[in-house]
């Protein structure tokens, strides 16, 4: 695992920890932006494997 994948996982960790305790509509709104950014720099760097039948 490269240390970008890692750094991503850890803020991706971060967000969903300030995603659980955040109230405000519109801060969960930015960190969820700011998830699914990430979640598409993981699938690239690291796409999923495809399991074969």
């Amino acid at each position: 695992m490269t240390t970008v994948i890692k750094n991503l996982l850890a803020r991706k960790q971060k967000l969903i920890e300030q995603l659980d305790s955040t109230q405000d509509v519109r801060q969960r709104e930015k960190i969820e932006q700011q998830l699914e950014k990430i979640r598409t720099a993981l699938d690239f760097l690291d796409p999923p494997k495809k399991v074969s039948e």
